[in-house]
């Protein structure tokens, strides 16, 4: 059985919320809600249903964000020959991003059905003018690792992509790390539609919240692997590990999100939402 990748949100965004405010509208801090449930699937694939739920908050300090996210996914299979015919997900993930972009701290506990937890926790930091970053891993084992010049952490990632969608750019690409795994920055291609007025194309009822009146973009990220971790090297046109569609509102609140693995998809529903007060420094 194929489980997805660790952190489902996760190199968005997996986490979606800025470092500091752009030219956009200042960033919030909040607390968010989202169902999981399937979406689609191939026919080549033996997944037949989905269900979980992620709570994801986002936190202001004077100096930085924190995130905690915890998530858990129920995968239902045609039965195997083994007999099993569901895999459960479960993890917990906390952040920190100094507002600079320059620094960064994560830990995670993953596990999936009846296995124990498998633990990833560092710390890392970007170079100055034009010098590789390191990530400095203390689990599952000490290890350190180089980030390409120019890489980025989550939150600057997406206040990176805020301000290119709002000087109207469709394309961005970027190397992102975000501790999700020993390994050095991913690469994120994103492709952003246009810009959205409050409340359009909206085909559900969101809840209630001024939160989420706001403008938004719709984007779709390609994630593929850090440079040297498959073999060949990727080319041009390699297969990304997976894709992930998001509607990104310019306070950097996702209201829609749907992963795609290739052969299903899951989506993630935001059910509730809460605005988080902000630090007096």
């Amino acid at each position: 059985m194929n489980s997805p990748p660790a952190r489902l949100l996760g190199a968005v965004a997996l986490a979606l919320l800025l470092g500091k405010a752009a030219t956009a509208a200042d960033m919030v801090p909040y607390r968010a809600r989202y169902d999981l449930s399937l979406q689609s699937t191939q026919s080549s694939s033996n997944v037949v249903g989905a269900g979980g739920v992620m709570l994801d908050e986002w936190d202001e300090t004077c100096s930085g964000w924190t995130e905690q996210e915890h998530f858990y996914l129920r995968l239902q299979y045609d039965q195997d020959e083994s007999g099993n015919d569901t895999l459960d997900t479960f993890s917990n993930f906390v952040s920190w991003e100094a507002k600079d972009g320059q620094h960064f701290q994560f830990e995670l506990r993953q596990a999936e059905s009846d296995r124990p937890f498998d633990e990833v926790k560092g710390k890392a930091r970007l170079g100055v003018h034009g010098r590789p970053g390191v990530a400095e891993f203390t689990k599952p084992q000490e290890t350190v690792l180089s980030l390409p010049p120019g890489t980025v952490f989550p939150a600057a990632h997406t206040r990176l992509l805020v301000a290119r969608a709002e000087a109207g750019d469709h394309l961005v690409t970027r190397h992102v790390f975000d501790g999700s795994d020993v390994q050095s920055a991913g690469q994120i291609t994103a492709v952003i539609g246009p810009k959205l007025a409050p409340g359009a194309d909206e085909a559900e009822k969101l809840p209630e919240s001024p939160l989420l009146n706001r403008p938004s973009w719709k984007v779709r990220l390609a994630f593929f692997p850090p440079p040297g971790a498959i073999d060949p090297p990727q080319r041009p046109d390699a297969v990304p590990d997976y894709e992930e569609s998001v509607r990104l509102l310019d306070n950097g609140i996702a209201e829609d999100m749907l992963f795609d693995y290739g052969d299903y998809a899951v989506r993630g529903k935001l059910e509730k939402i809460e605005a988080l007060p902000r630090p007096h420094c």
